[in-house]
């Protein structure tokens, strides 16, 4: 079992959301070998939303709902028994939605896993969905899993980078990429498209915006390399037309791509950014949100 003793942010349960489809599966997977490495529980739910069924289902309807969501507990606990035979993995069948489910068996510390497509309330990544909706709404970290669950390692943890203000969510990305003994790539894409209009002598003020850009991240690299001396920490600028794009097409190279769940501004309820969006959808790996505050918000406290 893997040993919760290294630097960083201490690191909570695993829950990860069931519902008998393949993702889901694989979801589950992912979540017992991430449990595994931290030492932590794994929390298996099945959310039957039995609450709102019972409003027009009848009980023998309901209670097959409930068999399924035990059955598929008991399969899943048992297999990944199997794999990890020290692993603690606990059971939870909740009457109630799948997002209030997952949020409240997360509590205030647990990390939320859940598939990229499933039946039921774990059905497609689309907007809308009970994937986003848990991503979006969440307050601690939710890892939406995306390709094989034991796939090829590449050793590299991604984590995105866009201003000062991203420094926990790259340490929660070092403190993952410390338990997988692998090496934390920092990535941030600038796009110059952004700043035309906006400056009086174009290629001067552009060289001196990519250069304070550098500047930033390598202060967060800098900063990532006394709290992890032991981890290897590269951090890479692009400029480009898409940093979306940008994102995806690291994720190929990644264990893991680890991004601040900013919500975009004067947003109203549960929402993410457009980038995030895209990484849901596109990355050829697991993604990790981790829940941002702003720099101001922080300060108003």
């Amino acid at each position: 079992m893997g040993s919760s003793t290294m630097g960083g942010p201490e690191l909570g349960m695993v829950v990860v959301g069931v519902d008998g489809s393949a993702n889901a599966a694989t979801a589950a997977e992912w979540a017992a070998a991430e449990a595994d490495r931290r030492g932590k529980a794994l929390r298996l739910l099945y959310a039957a939303d039995t609450y709102r069924r019972a409003l027009y289902a009848s009980v023998e309807t309901v209670e097959r709902v409930r068999q399924r969501g035990r059955d598929v507990l008991k399969d899943t606990a048992d297999r990944l028994g199997e794999q990890y035979p020290e692993l603690q993995i606990n059971k939870e069948l909740s009457q109630r939605e799948p997002t209030v489910s997952l949020h409240d068996a997360a509590g205030n510390h647990g990390t939320i896993v859940v598939g990229n497509r499933g039946y039921g309330g774990f059905a497609a990544l689309l907007l809308g969905s009970v994937g986003l909706r848990v991503a979006a709404g969440a307050t601690v970290p939710v890892v939406v899993v995306r390709g094989a669950a034991q796939g090829a390692e590449t050793g590299v943890v991604v984590a995105a980078v866009r201003d000062e203000d991203d420094l926990d969510c790259v340490r929660h990305a070092a403190r993952g990429a410390e338990l997988r003994k692998a090496s934390l790539r920092l990535l941030s894409v600038w796009q110059v498209l952004r700043y035309v209009g906006l400056v009086a002598t174009m290629l001067d003020d552009v060289d001196e915006i990519a250069q304070q850009h550098l500047h930033g991240v390598s202060a967060v690299a800098d900063r990532i390399r006394d709290e992890f001396p032991k981890l290897t920490v590269t951090a890479d600028v692009e400029e480009g037309a898409s940093v979306a794009g940008a994102l995806v097409e690291a994720s190929r190279q990644a264990d893991l791509l680890v991004m601040g769940g900013r919500r975009p501004p004067d947003a109203f309820g549960p929402t993410l950014g457009r980038v995030t969006h895209a990484a849901l959808h596109h990355a050829e790996c697991p993604v990790e949100l981790i829940p941002r505050e702003s720099k101001r918000h922080r300060e108003e406290k």
